[in-house]
């Protein structure tokens, strides 16, 4: 029967003798019963610990009768915890003074002298009345993630190209499952719609999407953010709050430029997701968490974890199944149909007559290299559409000319006029050239893994 004990109690009274005597038969019922004399203490204690009910007197030594002293206490409790559930007891109740408690914020009212099964029965339900809360207050918090994901412009994935059409079978086959899953590309490449792609197709769809952008978030506040606080654990913690796991609980956790985070906060992250449990920021009790974890990234996480970057005991959580993203370069076929499908949304939301691309602003959209891959054709085409008066977008409306990259001129210089820098940016330009921008086979010709390729595209700004 001990095992299957549940429940905090916290018992608030200054008559020593019935905290004994209410611990002695309270703890075999629940897993911790805690007693006090002194209410002064109450706020510590509340901080220090997430009691399931406090059990409170209504008078002190202050205050012999009126229970104005536990009407106070009470205040206290629920303005520190708002979720908390306060049973009052007193020798002097009476039906007017249990209305006003219950009023006040009260869950329940019980007179001394006690009988031990009613006051079991009383605290029980209390007990259920705090997992109802809690339940309510996740729920709130999911709802409130989830409404943000209401508004989301681009749900559909658009796409007809060899490259993309493998990316949807990974994505039938893996959806119905509750594997871990690593999405790898560039960025803008649509890494987070393949995620909700994932979500949307899992069992776990009516339950909520969670995303979380680690490159974002402070090392301070990584804790915070992702496990959750209570109330005055740090200077801006002004109530309770569910961090992004037990807002996904049940649901999916999305773990966005996951290659950003250091090594001590990967540890932690590690930790959560081998125990599935969190703790919130100054709390002492975890907390059991459900999720589908899909995490991404634009890094070389393969190789940052040979470079002693990434911890591998991680990489092997979060990457059960892998989906390699490919650039807009490597899927031209692709570029009429985003940009057909931005031009519409654009058009409708400034009110604009613009029906398509001309064919030869499609012709030199194809040709051109599109480094900030989709994000970069959606911003494109939104200022193209903002600034254009043609009921056809033109090549001129697209600032072209600033995204020709036409050959640089020292390229046709002798090599031994140039530094290695300079023989290994024409090398890597005239490679992309001769492969139409497919990074593969640039990458094989040059002898070069994609990683390293991607970052002297990086260093070189190609």
């Amino acid at each position: 029967m001990s095992e299957q004990r549940t429940g905090k109690i916290l018992i608030v009274d200054d008559n020593e003798d019935l905290l004994k005597a209410a611990k002695i038969f309270l703890k075999r019922h629940f897993s911790q019963v805690d007693t006090e004399t002194n209410p002064d203490l109450l706020p510590i204690l509340t901080h220090n610990e997430s009691y399931d009910v406090i059990l409170l007197d209504m008078n002190f030594t202050k205050d012999v009768s009126s229970g104005q002293e536990g009407f106070y206490w009470l205040d206290r409790i629920l303005e520190l915890d708002p979720s908390a559930v306060v049973v009052l007891i007193t020798a002097y109740g009476d039906v007017n003074l249990a209305v006003k408690a219950i009023k006040e914020g009260a869950s329940d009212f019980v007179l001394k002298p006690w009988e031990n099964e009613r006051l079991l029965a009383t605290l029980n339900s209390a007990l259920q009345l705090r997992k109802k809360k809690m339940e309510v207050d996740l729920l709130r918090d999911q709802k409130q993630t989830m409404q943000q994901d209401i508004d989301n412009k681009f749900k559909d994935i658009i796409g007809q190209s060899d490259a993309m059409q493998k990316v949807f079978e990974t994505i039938e086959r893996v959806a119905v499952t509750d594997a871990n899953v690593l999405i790898l590309g560039e960025n803008g490449t649509g890494k987070e719609l393949i995620a909700r792609a994932i979500h949307r197709h899992s069992r776990r769809n009516r339950e909520a999407f969670v995303g979380v952008d680690l490159g974002s978030i402070t090392q301070t506040l990584f804790e915070s953010e992702l496990f959750g606080h209570k109330k005055g654990s740090f200077t801006d913690a002004k109530e309770d709050r569910a961090g992004r796991f037990e807002q996904a609980h049940k649901g999916t956790l999305f773990l966005d430029e996951i290659g950003n985070l250091p090594l001590a906060l990967q540890s932690k992250l590690l930790a959560a997701l081998q125990n599935r449990q969190v703790t919130r920021v100054g709390a002492n009790r975890p907390v059991d968490v459900n999720i589908r974890l899909i995490s991404a990234t634009n890094m070389p996480i393969h190789n940052m974890v040979y470079e002693n970057g990434f911890r591998q005991d991680l990489l092997y959580r979060i990457n059960t199944i892998e989906i390699q993203l490919p650039p807009l370069r490597e899927r031209v076929e692709d570029i009429p149909l985003l940009a057909d499908h931005f031009i519409a949304f654009y058009s409708k939301k400034y009110n604009k007559d613009i029906r398509k691309a001309s064919e030869p602003l499609v012709k030199r959209m194809t040709k051109y290299h599109w480094p900030g891959n989709i994000r970069e054709l959606q911003h494109s085409i939104e200022r193209a559409v903002i600034m254009s008066n043609h009921n056809v977008l033109q090549p001129e409306d697209l600032f072209l000319q600033k995204m020709a990259q036409p050959e640089r001129q020292d390229e046709s210089v002798s090599l031994e006029h140039l530094n290695i820098e300079d023989v290994e940016r024409i090398l890597i330009r005239k490679a992309l050239q001769k492969h139409n921008g497919h990074i593969t086979r640039a990458a094989e010709e040059l002898g070069l893994t994609r990683s390293s390729l991607y970052r002297r595209l990086e260093k070189y700004g190609l």
